[in-house]
């Protein structure tokens, strides 16, 4: 039986760099039920929960993240705000009018991130810029909905779908897992995959080789916009009601999901697996903080601590991989 070497474990590693977040969901979630009597398998439910939500906002930065140049989108938050409220009160609690909500919540993430892949592809506009600038419109528009909503009704299916459980598992759990599943094939077992991870790699080569760059782009826009729509659209549901900057938390910490679950900042290699764990680690971590009673402030510093520090850590090894001179090969 042959033994695996370090080097085929650090090959291993690299090619599934998931597997640092799971063991750190894993160690986590040993040393809380250690020291404290607050964590079971009901508490655990609670934080599959908080994690779909973040799943699936994670995913849609992840394959922004992907395509490489820094790209990083900022309007998500804004778009689950306003999407919950748009929702709503197209919605208005009936069953009946569930399907309109559903396309007019698809056709608010289509137009959203339509106008973030015109910005950053045909204009120019570095995506941190455009993305945040298309956030303060739909910050805007919020505003006009928050005074237009006549009350908070969530129509029951709706409301099934957000908060229910089947055999004790949330229903939105299995959501995540199926929509993470999907992404995942969609990555490594599609023309579409391949092609997003060669534009995020190197994408002037990619145009040579005949890959529409700004058309593969522009969809992983698209799929991000789209998924926080139908995120805000769940969370309302799951909450009762749409409030302002409602899915401000979910900006900074779909970042952090991506980079703990291992996607590379610098693009061009994602894992929507590893984006998964990310995001139940940095659940975890929350959780962690809010049972030491740490300030609402200091939570923040935490988290933006960890993600600084992971970001540096696989901005650093990247790098350090990309400028490695080659090797000399022998002479003939």
């Amino acid at each position: 039986m042959k033994t695996l070497g370090l080097p085929e474990v650090s090959d291993w590693t690299i090619r599934n760099r998931w597997i640092w977040s799971l063991l750190g969901v894993l160690i986590l979630w040993g040393l809380l039920s250690a020291v404290t009597s607050q964590l079971s398998l009901s508490s655990l439910s609670g934080v599959a929960i908080s994690s779909s939500f973040l799943v699936l906002v994670a995913l849609g930065q992840m394959a922004v993240v992907t395509t490489g140049d820094g790209n990083i989108d900022l309007s998500i938050s804004s778009v689950m705000t306003l999407s919950a409220y748009v929702a709503l009160i197209v919605i208005g609690g009936h069953d009946s009018r569930l399907f309109l909500g559903v396309v007019v919540t698809f056709g608010l993430g289509l137009l959203v991130g339509a106008i973030n892949a015109a910005l950053v592809l045909l204009a120019r506009i570095p995506a941190i810029i455009a993305t945040l600038a298309t956030g303060y419109v739909l910050a805007t528009a919020s505003l006009l909905a928050n005074r237009a909503i006549p009350g908070f009704t969530i129509a029951p299916t709706l409301r099934a779908i957000a908060t229910a459980r089947v055999v004790g598992v949330p229903i939105m759990a299995v959501v995540a897992l199926v929509v993470m599943i999907a992404a995942s094939l969609a990555l490594n077992r599609t023309a579409y995959g391949r092609t997003l991870s060669a534009v995020g790699q190197n994408a002037l080569a990619a145009r040579l080789a005949g890959v529409k760059t700004i058309r593969v782009a522009a969809g992983a826009f698209l799929a991000s916009s789209v998924l926080a729509a139908f995120t805000g659209l769940l969370l309302g549901a799951y909450v009762g009601g749409a409030f302002l900057e409602m899915g401000q938390p979910f900006l900074l910490q779909s970042l952090g999901a991506v980079v703990l679950g291992g996607t590379l900042i610098l693009g061009g290699s994602a894992t929507a697996v590893g984006t998964m764990f990310g995001a139940v680690l940095l659940v975890l971590i929350v959780t962690t903080m809010q049972i030491a009673r740490l300030p609402p402030g200091t939570q923040d510093v935490v988290e933006g601590a960890v993600i600084i520090a992971v970001l540096a850590l696989a901005g650093g090894t990247t790098l350090g991989r990309r400028t490695k001179p080659p090797v000399a090969s022998a002479a003939k």
